[in-house]
């Protein structure tokens, strides 16, 4: 069985006896508490995709939320209302960051049920339930340390606002973790419980890499870069195993981090990037042009040019992240500032829409956060306000990551920030599903167990959001609609516009050499 199998069938198996049942009507109040986990709220991403599709298997409701915050405030609201705990799944780093006001929610608000309708014998009850367990990803436990994708000390943020806090040591010990936190969160003081299981636990099998580029470098020089998840940690397979770091960094603890560098200078980079500059300038050196790793590395970057070019213009009725991308790419001015953030979006959009100037980027940056893009698109836009020569501050979201933070439209309107939101809309997270295929399921049954977790509400129309506080919508189907729809943003300098772009929901990236962060067992 797959460990997110054991995690699911843990909270199904489990059944408890609720104390403050018992000492309240004896035998005849004796209720089983948990007998069932009912219902699952969250934001799912890498790696707990698996872990709701298991819970959909197992008869749990899974209800995609749009923001961690709402969905352990739903959870424990669940717990509230029925006695019983809810889950709240989360993603590490920043997806259990933005559970943790929930977490503490449901620990302190303990109110009791003032309305007289209700029972009298259900008043005392409900007055001492409030159950919730929230399972959070987390980086594998081989990158602890490293500088992994999203890691953050959770285990320990958590014991500040849950009753309960653990990470399983083995997959065999998953079952008693997860039935702890369970009856946590019930017995006594109700409140919330975390569970922390690291992504190697949930995705066993691991991607075998392929050798590019990377692998044939000698001797690389980082400048203020980290050899943290973004740069594979400097290991193989994408570095060569006998590869020279010269490491340039402010921080002394800094350096060594993961490989131990041939080199390392202590220092701010502009001073130590000017010093070398000044020997090179006595000594010039270069790197022969004609190398065969120059040639190798030139023919990947032409193959990887050629694979986009071919994905953005491939005949369909749809447009994709590729053909989308190229128009705007097309239309952007060489000097605005971009906010990018997302899955897909974001990745793809890192090469396809390149900023030509330093400090013209802002996306969810080492930490992975969702939920940042819109914040920062007013920042930038505050700061060009006061500027002599204003540029044009242009926002790429993906469906789900302008979810978490839609509502900085009206921020926008209310201070004629001009803004042009680019939303991709696949309807979902990493895809979706079409219209029809929705309406299907929906007539199929309970869409809670049904919707792949992944899934959003198809062709949701984000653009009226913004019309619905004065700024300018536009949805587009097409190239040409795209084109125009960004022409005429672009030309308005009194008004945020947010495009709308539906594209396939099947659209996915290009085959990925090194898939580590986006493994999956879908």
């Amino acid at each position: 069985m797959w460990s997110f199998g054991i995690i699911v069938e843990s909270l199904k198996k489990w059944s408890c006896i609720c104390p403050c049942a018992t000492q309240l009507w004896g035998r005849a109040g004796r209720l089983r508490l948990a007998e069932n986990v009912e219902y699952m709220f969250g934001v799912v991403g890498v790696p707990v995709i698996e872990v709701a599709m298991a819970a959909q298997a197992a008869g749990i409701k899974y209800v995609g939320m749009r923001n961690e915050q709402a969905a352990c405030y739903a959870a424990s609201a669940i717990g509230y209302l029925t006695g019983r705990p809810a889950v709240c799944l989360v993603v590490s780093g920043p997806g259990l960051i933005h559970a943790l006001g929930g977490m503490a929610n449901a620990n302190v608000n303990c109110w009791p049920v003032e309305s007289l309708s209700r029972p009298v014998e259900s008043l005392s009850l409900y007055w001492c339930c409030r159950p919730v367990v929230v399972i959070g990803g987390s980086s594998d436990q081989n990158q602890e340390t490293t500088g992994a994708f999203q890691e953050f000390p959770q285990v320990e943020a958590c014991r500040l606002y849950s009753k309960f806090t653990a990470r399983p040591s083995s997959l065999v010990a998953i079952p008693a973790v997860i039935e702890k936190a369970v009856r946590s969160s019930t017995f006594g003081r109700p409140g919330a419980c975390y569970v922390d299981i690291p992504g190697d636990m949930v995705n066993a099998r691991v991607d075998k890499s392929h050798v590019r580029a990377l692998l044939y470098a000698d001797v690389v020089v980082l400048l203020g870069a980290r050899l943290n998840w973004m740069l594979h940690f400097g290991f193989p397979p994408r570095f060569n195993t006998h590869v020279k770091i010269i490491q340039v960094d402010l921080c002394a603890e800094e350096m060594g981090n993961n490989v131990r560098p041939a080199v390392a200078l202590l220092g701010d980079i502009r001073s130590v990037v000017t010093q070398v500059l000044e020997v090179f300038r006595k000594d010039p050196w270069s790197f022969p042009a004609d190398s065969e790793w120059w040639a190798g590395l030139r023919h990947k970057m032409a193959a990887n040019a050629e694979m986009s070019k071919a994905l953005a213009l491939a005949p369909s009725a749809l447009l994709n992240y590729y053909s989308a991308f190229l128009h705007i790419s097309e239309l952007l001015p060489p000097d605005c500032v971009i906010v990018s953030e997302g899955a897909n979006t974001m990745d793809i959009g890192r090469t396809m829409i390149p900023n030509r100037l330093p400090r013209h980027r802002l996306d969810a940056g080492t930490f992975g956060t969702m939920g940042v893009g819109l914040g920062f698109a007013i920042a930038a836009a505050m700061l060009e306000r006061s500027r002599s020569a204003p540029r044009r501050v242009v926002c790429v979201e993906g469906d789900s990551a302008f979810g978490f933070s839609g509502m900085e439209v009206e921020t926008m309107c209310r201070f004629k920030l001009p803004v042009v939101i680019i939303v991709i809309n696949n309807n979902g997270i990493y895809s979706g599903l079409d219209a029809d295929t929705w309406a299907q399921l929906a007539n199929m049954g309970d869409l809670t167990t049904l919707a792949p977790p992944v899934t959003l509400l198809p062709d949701a129309r984000y653009d009226q959001m913004m019309t619905a506080f004065g700024g300018r919508g536009f949805l587009v189907r097409t190239a040409e609609e795209l084109r125009l729809s960004l022409q005429e943003s672009l030309r308005d300098w009194l008004h945020p516009s947010l495009i709308n772009v539906l594209i396939d929901p099947a659209s996915d990236r290009k085959q990925q050499d090194f898939p580590w962060l986006t493994r999956s067992n879908l």
